[in-house]
């Protein structure tokens, strides 16, 4: 597969070539395979297959997507989300506490954060009820995420006393495993960023691991729109270090000295 072939592709579900381009070599790779194993030698033919076969579409687009994540990712970031952000909202006396992690990939930040949570248990009485929804396009990585059984290398920021707490490991062997206790509560679901979704006005909305790079710019402006709806005034976006927000919006504000936290204005 060329890389014209590979635009093409690309423009079928309205992704970017900036957003895969240094990535489109191992994404290649799992869509030849993907064409091989249901018969298509073109890919006009494979374009072809996947309008007329939904369950085809959603298999290539889970096999383009890219994950990027691992636990406690960005450290001052969560220290952030620990002492001021969260904090803010239970001093508030809220009775419930709403997030929102999109892209959440195989689930590594949704857990992240209910480490997190639990030492704010400590410091606080009493908690309101915690909601989380953890949405992916990929059912692959969703699964995964449910299983909650990790690689070494995925923990190397969680601290040891953290680790022994809350991951059960399996001796010589290298997958780590979440305890059941952090797995209930979540919301796992597939969702594409494009389209709509049926809960809203969350206090808290992740949107890291680059999602929106690998849309093109119109589908990536409307993807972003539905998720500044979908955030409480006076709520969070958060978005990557590295990331930059896809276009300017008067809702939003940078929160303090963080450039990849943004607070809603309250109207």
């Amino acid at each position: 597969m060329d890389d014209q072939q590979f635009r093409q592709l690309l423009d079928h579900f309205g992704y970017s070539w900036r957003g895969y381009r240094k990535v489109r070599k191992g994404v290649k790779k799992r869509i030849i395979k993907h064409m091989q194993e249901i018969g298509c030698r073109s890919m006009e033919t494979y374009l072809d297959s996947l309008d007329r076969d939904e369950a085809l579409r959603d298999q290539c687009e889970s096999l383009m997507c890219v994950s990027i994540s691992r636990f406690f990712r960005d450290r001052l970031l969560w220290k952030g989300v620990e002492d001021q952000i969260v904090p803010g909202f239970l001093k508030e006396n809220i009775k419930r506490l709403k997030l929102w992690f999109a892209g959440c990939a195989c689930g590594e930040e949704v857990y992240s954060f209910k480490i997190l949570w639990e030492g704010l248990k400590g410091r606080f009485d009493p908690m309101p009820e915690l909601g989380i929804w953890a949405t992916d396009i990929n059912r692959v990585f969703l699964r995964r995420a449910q299983d909650g059984i990790y690689a070494f290398s995925s923990l190397k920021e969680v601290p040891s006393e953290l680790k022994e707490i809350f991951f059960i490991s399996h001796g010589d062997q290298d997958p780590y495993s979440i305890v059941p206790s952090l797995k209930q509560g979540i919301k796992w679901r597939v969702h594409n960023l494009s389209s709509e979704f049926d809960e809203f006005k969350f206090h808290i909305i992740f949107l890291r691991n680059s999602i929106l790079t690998y849309y093109d710019d119109e589908l990536k402006q409307a993807a972003f729109q539905k998720v500044i709806d979908s955030l409480n005034n006076g709520g969070f976006l958060i978005i990557g270090t590295h990331e930059k927000l896809p276009f300017e919006s008067r809702d939003l504000v940078p929160f303090g000295s963080q450039r990849y936290v943004f607070e809603k204005i309250r109207r």
